[in-house]
């Protein structure tokens, strides 16, 4: 089972979408869990004080290493990872959700405001993920996402175990055109080759059209997919 835990500021905000379809099944299922640490209750200020200026100046407020800290040593075991979702993080991938899904314990910290001291991500070997290049409020919004990209490969999560296997990204592809009813729809109809019942014609159909949209609309990812394609001839 996977257990994940949420540190924030706002555990009000959770589980929200976490507890609805799959994700609520899952974890009534005991496939993955959900904890929400609020890390106010770890401020020893009379105000529960967080944050603080930041030294050299600069716009903006950092959260405190010795609070975070202190929420994460105390529900923390050693050697569990700790992820940071940042903007300065290296980019989360699929490649990286397989990666991770594959853990027992996954820590999550939700920054706000400008960031959090570098004392702590580097003292606690916190690993740092980015969703893409832009800005959010808070972590919490990113952690949904990242969430849901672990959890949705766990195994019986999804209802077809071959359903992952097909989607965006696996073997550096995105993923071909899909089709159901009603046959015609405002004058549109599929390709025929959906009902002809060849099924190596339909997966070969299905990889032209993954490599044409791959190669118009990430020619990053087709540079890796035929440079991984490449190295098996």
């Amino acid at each position: 089972m996977l257990e994940v835990k949420i540190f924030t500021l706002y555990p009000d905000l959770f589980p929200g979408p976490l507890d609805i379809g799959i994700y609520k099944k899952a974890r009534k299922n005991k496939i993955w869990d959900l904890k929400v640490i609020d890390i106010r209750k770890y401020s020893k200020d009379k105000h529960s004080a967080v944050d603080d200026s930041p030294f050299g100046g600069g716009s903006g407020m950092l959260l405190r290493p010795d609070v975070v800290a202190s929420a994460l040593d105390a529900n923390v075991k050693k050697n569990e990872k700790i992820i940071y979702l940042s903007p300065k993080g290296k980019s989360f991938h699929q490649k990286e959700a397989r990666f991770l899904s594959k853990f027992e314990k996954i820590n999550i910290l939700c920054g706000h405001f400008e960031g959090i001291d570098q004392r702590l991500l580097e003292s606690r070997n916190i690993e740092e993920y980015s969703l893409g290049d832009f800005i959010l409020s808070g972590g919490e919004t990113a952690s949904f996402v990242f969430v849901d990209a672990l959890v949705r490969l766990l195994p019986g999560v999804l209802g077809n175990k071959d359903s992952t296997k097909e989607e965006s990204f696996e073997n550096n592809l995105l993923e071909y055109p899909q089709y159901t009813k009603p046959r015609e729809w405002e004058g549109k109809s599929p390709p025929e080759v959906l009902f002809s019942g060849d099924h190596a014609k339909i997966k070969g159909w299905r990889l032209s059209q993954s490599e044409a949209i791959t190669r118009r609309q990430r020619p990053d990812l087709w540079k890796k997919y035929l440079n991984k394609k490449n190295e098996k001839h």
